[in-house]
């Protein structure tokens, strides 16, 4: 372990239990792992830092943007607003939408997974209830983005806020082909 990861174990000031550094090094020493190793998980960890390196985080950073562009396309193509007002606040990893005045986000999160087994994340503290949340995080590329804005568009529609089928993942297959990225 390097010096510099040593300093930040030993100067970090967050709670830790379960994988804390600190209890693992001293154990370690003396041969004993302190938990339960999580085998699956590390395995898990080395493939994602794996495909990491293959892909470059530069390039990861530009997926992300490039899928996160797409969404909010799609988000003003349906004539709705999100919760980032300004594009200087826009996350690259997900998107939070607004659902319009007297439509409720929780029954379109219902409908998006009960009828088209999609899952969308709610509106959390005072946004619960009022919008969704699209993540465009991780192993993804446009046309599984695509599928996930149809069954959106979808569910608007079946809780009754007036989205014109076709609009948003037009919208987002529109920006995605004008930009496309290196090949």
């Amino acid at each position: 372990m390097s010096a510099k990861a040593r300093w930040f174990i030993d100067n970090a000031n967050s709670p830790r239990a379960y994988f804390d550094m600190r209890a693992m090094r001293v154990q370690n020493a003396v041969g004993i792992y302190p938990y339960t190793p999580p085998i699956s998980h590390l395995y898990g960890l080395e493939e994602a830092l794996n495909v990491f390196d293959e892909e470059g985080l530069p390039n990861v950073y530009a997926r992300h943007h490039y899928l996160a562009s797409g969404v909010r396309a799609a988000v003003h193509a349906w004539g709705l607003k999100l919760c980032a007002v300004r594009p200087e606040l826009y996350s690259d990893t997900v998107s939070t939408v607004m659902t319009p005045e007297g439509h409720s986000a929780s029954t379109v999160i219902d409908i998006a997974f009960r009828r088209y087994e999609l899952s969308l994340g709610g509106g959390l503290g005072e946004l619960g209830g009022k919008a969704f949340r699209i993540g465009h995080l991780g192993d993804l590329n446009a046309l599984m983005v695509s599928g996930a804005l149809a069954g959106i568009e979808m569910a608007l529609n079946d809780s009754g806020v007036p989205v014109e089928p076709g609009t948003g993942v037009g919208a987002a297959m529109k920006y995605w082909r004008d930009n496309a990225p290196n090949a």
